[in-house]
């Protein structure tokens, strides 16, 4: 007599890529997120073992979905450079984050202070910053906490001649600046805040701008610009 085996399909574990909310609170934040990853892809171009999101789930225990947090942007060293929809440790050699930010407020706040830091910190991310744009529920503006045995503490900031608020990342090899109440990321290696390809590309339309108004003040003076 042939015993029967009742076949019962395994159905795949989903780990969806989208939660269907909107990505930021609104433009402020959204602004200052997109700036923050789009000027990090920037400064790590050229470096294809380094990882840089934004708003990204991050699925960090394998088979269980529920086990998940999206930074509002993060770098992660020593995996592939390329286009992700979702970051699944298990399949990045269980890399994570290194540096996260997050563009708080009002209805992230509790989040980014409760149950993101314990997540950050239980997945070693040795730098978590925070940054609230519209200065209503961070004070100060800017905060970093770097991570020592599993537990964070603040990062120490420093207040320049000119008032601009200064925190280090070790992490990054740059200062995440407060320049008027707008975050900057700043390259102390070449004394510059790090742009985006827009704000490149403004820059030198007003350099030219600039230089033909002034060219053009000088023909006004019978002096030829190009004999200077």
């Amino acid at each position: 007599m042939t015993a029967s085996v009742e076949y019962i399909p395994v159905t795949p574990i989903e780990y969806p890529d989208e939660d269907g909310k909107p990505m930021a609170e609104g433009d402020i934040q959204c602004s200052y997120l997109t700036y923050a990853r789009n000027a990090l892809r920037i400064y790590f171009q050229n470096r294809p073992n380094v990882y840089v999101a934004g708003n990204l789930f991050i699925y960090y225990e394998k088979g269980y979905p529920e086990s998940v947090v999206a930074p509002d942007v993060f770098v992660v060293f020593g995996v592939e450079n390329r286009d992700r929809r979702s970051y699944k440790t298990w399949e990045e050699q269980n890399k994570t984050p290194e540096f996260v930010l997050e563009i708080t407020s009002k209805t992230t706040r509790s989040k980014d202070q409760g149950a993101k830091k314990g997540i950050y910190a239980f997945l070693g991310v040795r730098e978590y910053f925070q940054y609230d744009p519209t200065g209503d529920y961070l004070n100060p503006q800017l905060q970093g906490l770097h991570l020592v045995e599993g537990n964070y503490f603040p990062v120490a900031t420093n207040t320049l001649p000119d008032g601009t608020v200064s925190l280090p990342s070790e992490v990054l090899g740059l200062e995440l600046r407060l320049e008027a109440g707008k975050l900057r990321f700043y390259n102390p290696a070449t004394d510059q805040i790090l742009l985006t390809h827009e704000e490149e590309a403004a820059a030198r339309q007003a350099a030219e701008d600039k230089a033909q108004r002034l060219a053009a003040k000088l023909r006004e003076l019978n002096i030829d610009p190009d004999s200077l």
